[in-house]
């Protein structure tokens, strides 16, 4: 029986390594390939367990944490994901950025995924003060070899939740893929979403 518990700042502290550990589990698979470093993952965490305002949700499955989704102030993150906003011109405390839910497969088609959306979104409106929500996720050439049969993109959910793609609008973050001795560039897209539509 899974259990949805929310945290803020630094109450995530004792689960900051197993939500590391996750977020390397999932990323591992397409589309970010990514290799795990947990030097990277304790940087990235840091920055939501150091800021008062920001929001943890936790699935347990028992005592093991199986998913976690995150949300922040944008002027609370780094610089990396604040400057398409500054160059569009947005002000940076008008927006509640949304970092990465990740959830175990077993756990998947559940409606995990909505109770994620709904609970940064609910905290934001808490919060007060903010304009839009927003987060970006990397895309992949459909004819990439490496795409797994099958494997369809999260698009059509996002834009069942109100979120609209920005086709101008990227963050470029950098990580090490699987098969690779060091790390690349990526480039991730922003989708918005006005906060007072629901």
């Amino acid at each position: 029986m899974t259990q949805v518990r929310i945290f803020t700042g630094s109450e995530v502290a004792p689960h900051l390594d197993a939500v590391a550990a996750l977020r390397i589990a999932v990323f591992r698979d397409w589309p970010y390939l990514y290799a795990g470093d947990r030097e990277y993952e304790k940087n990235y965490l840091a920055t939501y367990a150091d800021s008062p305002r920001s929001l943890f949700v936790l699935v347990f499955d028992g005592a093991e944490v199986v998913g976690a989704s995150t949300g922040i102030p944008l002027d609370d993150e780094t610089a990396a994901f604040q400057q398409p906003f500054l160059d569009r011109g947005i002000a940076l405390e008008r927006v509640f950025y949304f970092g990465e839910s990740v959830l175990l497969g077993a756990y998947r088609g559940q409606g995990l995924g909505h109770r994620f959306f709904d609970e940064r979104e609910a905290c934001a409106r808490r919060l007060g003060g903010f304009d839009l929500t927003a987060f970006c996720a990397v895309e992949r050439c459909a004819d990439d070899p490496r795409r797994p049969p099958g494997h369809r993109d999260n698009d059509a959910f996002w834009t069942k939740r109100g979120y609209r793609r920005q086709e101008d609008m990227f963050c470029q973050l950098e990580w090490q893929e699987i098969g690779q001795n060091f790390p690349t560039c990526h480039h991730l897209r922003f989708w918005l979403r006005p906060l007072g539509e629901r």
